[in-house]
């Protein structure tokens, strides 16, 4: 004998999803890319974390620091990554920032969500905020963990502080960089209206942003002085600083450009140097000291400039017809 159940199926309990409504639309809608910067930031770490456990290793067999260690310490990967960290601003900026609103503009998807019970700056808020803490997080983390090996390591590593590969990689600089660069990407992006266009464009200001921090950068802190005597070695507190300009100058301390006595031959130099009284060199430098302080000096300058560009995107969107 059969018996043929007819009751009702209970009816599956639905989970309780942890993101809900826009900010679950916004997540779902870019989950490529999220998950491709996620993947990025957690590889980024952890082969920083594996580059540093070999510098130890070999800085312990060499008995560092008690001993000089021969150069060079790192090898390409180092270098690779460097120039990885350097890219990430712009990657962020043309990948992340330009497309975020220009393809739902080209795409007329901006115009479907508008059209439901979301406004207009309810939505592009959602967007904006999101892309711009993602950026903030990817670029904070992977700075920390690359601070966390270059600051005990510097005196040994081939690039000195100022150099772009390192002023720029670690501190605040590096998330205010990925900031300001995604913000200026968001903001093309809502102007030009076009995937690609706005892209292009990006990639153009995020090299020419590059070129003018290059020459900024010197300009974030207050160069010091030192005067010493003209056949004196070079003074020890200047290890490690960055030339600004030297000169030499004579007893009164006048100063002169630092090739004014170079003549074809030494007996030439030794006379203009005896003409002009020249007894001494100045160096003008930056000191390691004042790392950290110009880093939170051209760090708030580019915060600044994320929060004018976000603004700015934010009054031009939601005012202009989608």
């Amino acid at each position: 004998m059969s018996t043929t159940l007819t009751g009702t199926p209970a009816a599956r309990t639905a989970r309780p999803r942890m993101l809900r409504g826009l900010t679950w639309l916004v997540l779902r809608q870019h989950r490529a890319t999220l998950g491709s910067v996620l993947a990025l930031v957690v590889l980024g770490s952890l082969w920083i974390v594996y580059q540093r456990a070999q510098l130890n290793d070999l800085l312990d067999a060499a008995g560092w620091p008690a001993k000089s260690v021969p150069q060079p310490v790192v090898g390409e990967g180092y270098r690779n990554l460097t120039t990885l960290l350097g890219l990430l601003p712009g990657v962020l900026a043309v990948f992340f920032g330009a497309p975020l609103i220009a393809a739902d503009q080209e795409q007329g998807t901006a115009r479907l969500v508008t059209t439901q019970s979301v406004t207009r700056r309810r939505w592009i808020v959602a967007k904006v905020g999101w892309c711009l803490l993602v950026a903030l997080v990817a670029g904070s983390v992977l700075s920390a963990v690359f601070t966390w090996w270059w600051r005990p390591h510097h005196s040994v590593l081939p690039d000195i502080w100022m150099d772009t590969s390192v002023f720029d990689t670690t501190g605040p600089v590096l998330p205010a960089f990925a900031l300001f660069l995604t913000a200026a990407g968001i903001t093309i992006g809502v102007l030009l209206r076009r995937v690609l266009a706005s892209m292009v464009v990006t990639f153009v200001f995020c090299v020419a942003a590059q070129v003018a921090w290059g020459m900024l950068r010197v300009h974030l802190g207050s160069p010091r002085t030192i005067t010493y005597p003209l056949e004196a070695p070079l003074p020890a507190r200047l290890d490690g600083a960055y030339e600004v300009d030297r000169w030499v100058a004579d007893a009164d301390g006048q100063l002169y450009g630092w090739g004014s006595c170079a003549e074809v031959t030494q007996k030439a130099t030794d006379a203009c140097i005896k003409e002009k009284g020249i007894v001494d060199n100045v160096f003008q430098y930056l000191e390691y000291d004042q790392m950290t302080a110009m880093q939170w000096t051209g760090s708030g300058i580019l915060l600044a400039g994320t929060a004018a560009l976000t603004a700015f995107a934010l009054w031009w969107a939601s005012r202009r017809p989608l």
